[in-house]
């Protein structure tokens, strides 16, 4: 088991945890075996993941905020790749949200299935419930308000207060940026230790997903052994590939309106790069590759490139964010849950912020869905619904967030007039020198 990678070793838990529990329902004791011993383990696991949300979110956005020191030296290449990036990503949400308002695949569940899934969480539901109450009795400007907290403190003990947070960190990032930088450095550091530690925590977090995965698909199978809810599971992935492709394109019409250059041209020269972000699931480990594809094969000026692309890796998710929205409602349909257009706006919002405090290493987009789903009000416990199959879908995810780093690496370029003819033309046999 040593040997294989981590998600061959999800796949099988994902399977060990169906056939275990396929098995042990047929026994009249069986599903309560399975409540008693087998889902608290579940249950710890996705506690882990809400636990390191919050650090997760200060850590790294504070990191990413206060990085953009170099914007002083570079202001007019800052300013255009912040807006680009927060423009790519709000599009890709709302790519993602009307893939899956079209496709619904969570409701092609059956009623029974969804009323013993209601059952199984109708805590969860019933606190979802009181909160959108509340909602509904709200000022119109009471979600304005409530982005500001008055006790960081206290907000920081709810997950479902993530967006003050979000605020908060992007505020006291704000705040280091101000200060000279003998006074931030010491700060600095301390968050830069902090964010490491935090993303080791994620690797040991990670360690545990196949065991995770057994029972949470165990517990899954015993409490709705539907198999609706099995194909409602392929339509979910479906929907959020088919939203990456769009994306993809998205990325070859903006590189030739902008760039000025050709979509062969562009994925030829980004595909070592994408093969590997796909391979690892880790848009921070591809960062060498990518930059190296950029300068080289796409033309981009080393000074811009050595800017935009670290800075993408840190708050430039679009293929996260878009995977982020189209959970978010699949979950909420599958529970019956009916988002309005003020929810599904607090999406995109809330998906676009998060992804600014996303780590760039594998499951981190797990850790930030946990933020969308408690600020739209959606069961946290749906993420066992999706966890079996994210594994593949991350390395998609995260082929297209480096994708995008690159194509707005090629417009910021241009628009600056630092986008030359590439060093090296014939990319594949470059691509061998350099894999």
């Amino acid at each position: 088991m040593k040997k294989l990678a981590l998600h061959w070793k999800i796949l099988i838990g994902m399977v060990l945890g169906v056939l275990l529990a396929i098995f042990l329902i047929q026994f009249s004791w069986g599903a309560e075996f399975i409540k008693d011993w087998i889902k608290p383990f579940g249950k710890i696991f996705i506690n882990a993941l809400k636990l390191i949300a919050v650090p997760l979110i200060l850590a790294s956005l504070i990191k990413g905020v206060s990085d953009l020191k170099d914007i002083s030296k570079l202001s007019k290449i800052g300013g255009r790749t912040i807006l680009i990036y927060i423009t790519t990503t709000v599009l890709a949400v709302s790519i993602g949200l009307a893939i899956v308002n079209i496709v619904q695949p969570g409701n092609s569940i059956s009623e029974q299935t969804r009323t013993e899934l209601l059952e199984n969480y109708k805590e969860d539901a019933a606190q979802k419930k009181e909160a959108a109450l509340k909602q509904q009795d709200a000022g119109p400007l009471q979600a304005l308000q409530d982005l500001v907290p008055d006790n960081i403190i206290s907000a920081a003990s709810d997950n479902g207060n993530m967006l003050q947070i979000i605020v908060f960190a992007i505020f006291f990032g704000i705040g280091l940026i101000l200060i000279p930088a003998d006074k931030s450095k010491p700060v600095k550091d301390f968050f830069d230790g902090l964010n490491e530690v935090i993303l080791k925590l994620i690797d040991l977090i990670m360690l545990a997903a196949p065991f995770g995965v057994f029972a949470l698909l165990a517990t899954l199978v015993a409490e709705s052994p539907s198999i609706d809810l099995f194909k409602a599971l392929l339509w979910y992935a479906f929907s959020v590939v088919l939203g990456l492709v769009i994306m993809m394109a998205v990325y070859a019409i903006i590189v030739k309106v902008f760039a000025k250059k050709s979509p062969s041209f562009f994925f030829k020269g980004i595909a070592p790069a994408q093969l590997l972000a796909f391979s690892t699931s880790s848009s921070a480990a591809t960062l060498p590759v990518t930059m190296e594809r950029v300068q080289e094969h796409l033309g981009v000026d080393e000074e811009v490139a050595s800017f935009v692309l670290p800075i993408g890796a840190t708050i430039n998710m679009d293929g996260t964010s878009l995977y982020q929205a189209v959970a978010a409602v699949f979950i909420a349909q599958t529970f019956g849950m009916d988002l309005s257009f003020t929810a599904q706006l607090g999406i995109i919002v809330t998906a676009t912020l998060a992804s600014i405090g996303s780590a760039a290493v594998p499951g981190a987009g797990m850790v930030m869905l946990v933020i969308v789903l408690g600020q739209a009000g959606i069961p946290e416990a749906g993420l066992a619904l999706i966890f079996a199959i994210d594994r593949p879908l991350d390395m998609c995810r995260t082929t297209v967030n480096v994708t995008g780093d690159a194509a707005v690496a090629m417009i910021v370029a241009n628009s600056v007039g630092k986008l030359h003819q590439p060093k090296v033309k014939n990319w594949s046999d470059n691509y061998h020198r350099t894999n």
